[in-house]
Protein backbone atom coordinates (compact mmCIF):
# COMPACT_ATOMS: atom_id res chain seq x y z
CA UNK A 1 0.00 0.00 0.00
CA UNK A 2 1.58 3.24 -1.14
CA UNK A 3 0.45 6.70 -0.07
CA UNK A 4 2.11 9.96 -1.08
CA UNK A 5 1.44 13.37 0.42
CA UNK A 6 2.56 16.67 -1.07
CA UNK A 7 3.15 18.36 2.25
CA UNK A 8 3.94 21.73 3.79
CA UNK A 9 4.79 21.28 7.48
CA UNK A 10 3.96 24.96 8.13
CA UNK A 11 0.30 24.31 7.18
CA UNK A 12 -2.12 23.03 9.82
CA UNK A 13 -4.36 21.37 7.22
CA UNK A 14 -1.36 19.54 5.81
CA UNK A 15 -0.19 18.45 9.29
CA UNK A 16 -3.68 17.18 10.16
CA UNK A 17 -3.88 15.25 6.89
CA UNK A 18 -0.48 13.65 7.48
CA UNK A 19 -1.50 12.58 10.98
CA UNK A 20 -4.76 11.03 9.70
CA UNK A 21 -2.71 9.02 7.19
CA UNK A 22 -0.46 7.85 10.04
CA UNK A 23 -3.55 7.13 12.17
CA UNK A 24 -4.54 4.58 9.51
CA UNK A 25 -1.33 2.67 10.21
CA UNK A 26 0.63 3.81 7.16
CA UNK A 27 3.73 5.95 6.93
CA UNK A 28 3.39 7.82 3.63
CA UNK A 29 6.00 9.06 1.24
CA UNK A 30 6.27 12.74 2.10
CA UNK A 31 7.12 15.20 -0.65
CA UNK A 32 7.97 18.62 0.69
CA UNK A 33 6.69 20.26 -2.46
CA UNK A 34 8.08 23.73 -1.67
CA UNK A 35 11.59 22.23 -1.69
CA UNK A 36 10.93 19.58 -4.34
CA UNK A 37 8.10 20.75 -6.60
CA UNK A 38 6.51 18.26 -8.95
CA UNK A 39 7.64 18.26 -12.55
CA UNK A 40 5.37 19.75 -15.18
CA UNK A 41 4.15 16.26 -16.19
CA UNK A 42 3.59 15.25 -12.55
CA UNK A 43 1.60 18.41 -11.83
CA UNK A 44 -0.56 17.91 -14.93
CA UNK A 45 -1.20 14.27 -13.92
CA UNK A 46 -2.12 15.27 -10.34
CA UNK A 47 -4.62 17.83 -11.63
CA UNK A 48 -6.14 15.31 -14.05
CA UNK A 49 -6.30 12.58 -11.37
CA UNK A 50 -8.05 14.97 -8.97
CA UNK A 51 -10.50 15.92 -11.77
CA UNK A 52 -10.20 19.61 -10.91
CA UNK A 53 -9.31 22.62 -13.00
CA UNK A 54 -5.85 24.14 -12.93
CA UNK A 55 -7.34 27.27 -11.38
CA UNK A 56 -8.91 25.20 -8.56
CA UNK A 57 -5.41 24.14 -7.51
CA UNK A 58 -4.19 27.72 -7.20
CA UNK A 59 -3.58 28.93 -3.67
CA UNK A 60 -5.08 32.41 -3.49
CA UNK A 61 -3.99 33.77 -0.12
CA UNK A 62 -0.27 33.99 -0.89
CA UNK A 63 1.77 36.94 -2.08
CA UNK A 64 2.58 35.72 -5.61
CA UNK A 65 -1.14 35.36 -6.37
CA UNK A 66 -1.69 39.08 -5.81
CA UNK A 67 1.62 40.20 -7.35
CA UNK A 68 0.99 38.22 -10.52
CA UNK A 69 -2.65 39.39 -10.74
CA UNK A 70 -3.81 35.78 -10.98
CA UNK A 71 -7.38 36.69 -10.08
CA UNK A 72 -7.68 38.06 -13.60
CA UNK A 73 -9.09 35.51 -16.00
CA UNK A 74 -6.46 36.15 -18.66
CA UNK A 75 -4.16 33.19 -18.04
CA UNK A 76 -4.24 29.90 -19.91
CA UNK A 77 -3.95 26.61 -18.03
CA UNK A 78 -0.41 26.22 -19.38
CA UNK A 79 0.53 29.66 -18.07
CA UNK A 80 -0.96 28.90 -14.65
CA UNK A 81 0.92 25.59 -14.48
CA UNK A 82 4.15 27.33 -15.41
CA UNK A 83 3.58 29.94 -12.68
CA UNK A 84 2.92 27.18 -10.11
CA UNK A 85 6.15 25.46 -11.08
CA UNK A 86 8.07 28.73 -10.77
CA UNK A 87 6.29 29.60 -7.48
CA UNK A 88 5.37 26.30 -5.75
CA UNK A 89 3.70 28.23 -2.91
CA UNK A 90 0.88 28.78 -5.45
CA UNK A 91 0.10 25.03 -5.40
CA UNK A 92 -2.67 24.39 -2.91
CA UNK A 93 -2.05 21.58 -0.48
CA UNK A 94 -2.03 18.94 0.78
CA UNK A 95 -2.42 16.64 -2.18
CA UNK A 96 -2.65 12.95 -1.31
CA UNK A 97 -2.24 10.06 -3.74
CA UNK A 98 -3.41 6.54 -2.82
CA UNK A 99 -4.45 3.45 -4.77
CA UNK A 100 -8.06 4.62 -4.30
CA UNK A 101 -7.59 8.13 -5.69
CA UNK A 102 -5.91 11.50 -5.63
CA UNK A 103 -7.39 14.42 -3.70
CA UNK A 104 -6.68 17.96 -2.64
CA UNK A 105 -7.37 17.41 1.05
CA UNK A 106 -9.05 20.66 2.02
CA UNK A 107 -10.52 20.18 4.53
CA UNK A 108 -8.07 17.61 5.85
CA UNK A 109 -10.71 14.95 6.54
CA UNK A 110 -11.19 14.54 2.76
CA UNK A 111 -8.21 12.18 3.06
CA UNK A 112 -10.47 9.67 4.85
CA UNK A 113 -12.31 9.11 1.54
CA UNK A 114 -9.18 7.72 -0.14
CA UNK A 115 -7.33 5.88 2.63
CA UNK A 116 -7.22 2.13 2.03
CA UNK A 117 -7.17 1.37 5.79
CA UNK A 118 -9.53 2.64 8.46
CA UNK A 119 -8.44 4.90 11.29
CA UNK A 120 -6.94 2.95 14.19
CA UNK A 121 -8.02 5.28 16.99
CA UNK A 122 -9.72 8.58 17.73
CA UNK A 123 -8.38 11.63 15.92
CA UNK A 124 -8.81 15.28 16.82
CA UNK A 125 -7.51 18.05 14.58
CA UNK A 126 -5.08 20.64 15.93
CA UNK A 127 -7.94 23.12 16.37
CA UNK A 128 -9.80 20.69 18.65
CA UNK A 129 -12.34 19.44 16.08
CA UNK A 130 -13.03 15.73 16.59
CA UNK A 131 -12.91 13.89 13.27
CA UNK A 132 -12.69 10.21 14.19
CA UNK A 133 -14.21 8.46 17.21
CA UNK A 134 -12.51 5.91 19.51
CA UNK A 135 -13.66 3.08 17.21
CA UNK A 136 -11.95 4.61 14.18
CA UNK A 137 -15.23 5.80 12.63
CA UNK A 138 -15.58 9.17 10.98
CA UNK A 139 -17.65 11.67 12.96
CA UNK A 140 -20.11 13.40 10.64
Amino acid sequence: MSITIYHNPACGTSRNTLEMIRNSGTEPTIIYYLETPPSRDELIKLIADMAISVRELLRKNVEPYEQLHLAQDKFTDDQLIELMLENPILINRPIVVTEIGTRLCRPSEVVLDILPSQQQQAFTKEDGEKVVDKDGKRIK
